[in-house]
């Protein structure tokens, strides 16, 4: 499956899918306010949960389907609107919860985590538009195995933003972890989390089909 791919494309590919995990984003606020509420192990699951819709949308892409999302903005529209109705009920959620200690605030599980941030990325159709956009610029369909090559350029991409998403996350935990023995500090982290999925669902609302 690696011979499928021409090694100077995966060599341009790669410096290039950095530099856009690089750039903030949803899948980076969102593992910021995971880490900033549950810890470590909770920003590292949302990472991943984002890497796992992101993989959702390149099989997609790579099976030919995302060309029906291009096409049918009735559908752009139900998947994005679901995804603003999340979000905003992850703002309502941690807002419940704003003025607990951390130490007996429930704290997101893992798993948890890990489902929110799949659906997070599988709600945002402009996820599979950018996929639609980027990843064909590398692809040869003169080497054959087109799927394959979709696959291995979304594992590129995806690991390059788990190692970003996570590390952004990581970060927030531990900032969260040594400040929120205050209940006034736990109090606006629950907002500051809040705010952030807010501004996520704001920005997803206001997303036009490109």
């Amino acid at each position: 499956m690696i011979l499928a791919v021409d090694p100077l494309a995966l060599l341009t590919f790669a410096p290039a899918a950095f530099a856009l995990n690089l750039t903030p984003g949803a899948d980076m606020m969102f593992s910021l306010g995971q880490g900033l509420r549950s810890g470590p192990r909770a920003a590292l699951a949302a990472a991943a949960g984002i890497t796992a819709g992101g993989m959702v949308h390149v099989t997609v892409a790579g099976l030919g389907l995302g060309a029906l999302v291009a096409a049918h903005p009735g559908l752009f529209d139900t998947i994005r609107w679901f995804g603003v109705g999340y979000l905003l009920w992850l703002a309502l959620d941690a807002l419940r919860h704003h003025g607990l200690p951390r130490s007996s605030a429930p704290a997101v599980s893992p798993l948890r985590a890990f489902r929110d941030g799949a659906l997070v990325n599988l709600s945002n159709p402009k996820v599979i538009l950018f996929t639609l956009a980027f990843i064909p610029q590398f692809v040869d369909p003169a080497r054959g195995h087109v799927l394959a090559q979709f696959l291995i350029f979304g594992t590129v991409l995806g690991f390059g933003g788990m190692i970003v998403n996570s590390t952004v996350g990581i970060f927030a935990a531990g900032l969260g972890r040594r400040l929120a023995t205050s209940p006034q500090v736990s109090k606006g982290l629950g907002w500051v989390s809040a705010v952030i999925f807010s501004a996520l669902a704001l920005r997803l609302a206001l997303l036009q089909k490109v």
